[in-house]
């Protein structure tokens, strides 16, 4: 029997996930904000290169209090609303678990730090008005996986999706001492679900190195289609900029080469992962992503759209949290710091112009 959901924040990617796994018979409750109105009424429409199709009916919700007891919340929002979570979150069931699909380094630990803030102002509410035992209300007892999205997808109206191209999922288990960790049975039921609604799922027993790997491409493509004004295509159309993506996703690399023998072998939990196996990137990665975007479909990125729309990028989260990294280890990344400078003036130039 498939899980229970809510999406939280039912965009390009919430809205076409949760869209999926509603398709494929799942229960799913949709958090929304502007889009209520029109998805409450018409439900979800979905344009995709895997076959287009509407779900005229959804269970959509203004507020997250009204929505029932769920086994996954699925967190879509761009990191930079995080700090809206506590009042974001509905109730999960017991042995469930929150699911980030969120772009970025350490947004499983920054979702702990918001559940763990809401759990500490509602404990003498708790104490008087004691919670369900079905349903978990700290930090301590919610499941925190993470989910990265390999995925091209734009939101193009209220309820609205398209899909250009890829889709596929890697899942993996947060530890808070940055441990590796084995699939568990909750990820193998997720991974059902989504096996189910045609979606395509791996799992990783090292979700830290999986969100260094994904950095390899946003760090170079969701920054310089900012400060370059461009598509993946038109990037990777020009030699020079190709060469200059080439040098960040260098940095990228050592960075998480780095960071990987830093913690190791020491942060290794179960015994049932090899205490002896080092975590690096995998030499090849470069010319795999270098290829993988050449081949895909012209794509304005995220960020690039957060931009056009005067909102807040998520520079912490994409290159912030890794500048923190490559400081403590003293490590140099000067290609990978000035971009990092450059959209900090654009993104504050561009929040403060007129609407």
């Amino acid at each position: 029997m498939p899980l229970s959901y809510a999406i939280i924040g039912t965009g390009a990617i919430g809205g076409y996930y949760g869209a999926r796994l509603q398709q494929a018979g799942a229960q799913v409750h949709f958090l929304l904000r502007s889009d209520y109105e029109q998805v409450r009424d018409r439900g979800i429409k979905i344009d995709s290169t895997d076959g287009d199709f509407t779900l005229p009916k959804v269970n959509a919700y203004l507020n997250a209090e009204d929505i029932p007891p769920v086994d996954v919340v699925v967190v879509a929002l761009k990191t930079t609303q995080n700090h809206l979570l506590k009042n974001l979150l509905p109730k999960i069931k017991s042995n469930g678990a929150i699911l980030s699909l969120q772009n970025g380094l350490g947004v499983e630990a920054d979702i702990v730090q918001q559940i763990e803030a809401t759990s500490s102002q509602s404990t003498s509410s708790r104490s008087t008005s004691p919670q369900s035992t079905d349903v978990q209300t700290t930090a301590s007892q919610t499941t925190i996986l993470g989910g990265l999205c390999f995925i091209c997808s734009n939101k193009v109206g209220p309820g609205h999706i398209r899909h250009l191209d890829y889709g596929k999922v890697l899942l993996g288990a947060h530890q808070r001492q940055h441990q590796r960790c084995p699939p568990t049975p909750l990820m193998q039921r997720i991974a059902a679900d989504f096996t189910r609604a045609k979606i395509a799922i791996d799992m990783t027993d090292d979700l830290p190195m999986a969100r260094w790997r994904k950095l390899v491409w946003n760090v170079p493509y969701n920054g310089l289609s900012v400060v370059l004004n461009a598509t993946t295509e038109e990037m990777m159309a020009h030699q020079e900029v190709r060469q200059l993506i080439t040098v960040l996703m260098q940095e990228v690399v050592m960075l998480a080469n780095a960071w990987g023998k830093s913690v190791s072998p020491s942060s290794v939990s179960p015994s049932s992962v090899s205490p002896n196996s080092e975590r690096t990137l995998p030499p090849e990665v470069i010319n795999q992503m270098l290829t993988q975007t050449e081949q895909m479909s012209p794509y304005r990125t995220s960020m690039k759209i957060d931009y056009d729309e005067g909102r807040s990028l998520e520079l912490n989260a994409i290159l912030g949290n890794p500048l923190q990294v490559a400081d403590r280890l003293n490590i140099q990344v000067p290609a990978i710091r000035m971009l990092y400078q450059q959209l900090a003036f654009l993104n504050d130039r561009n929040i403060l112009l007129p609407k």
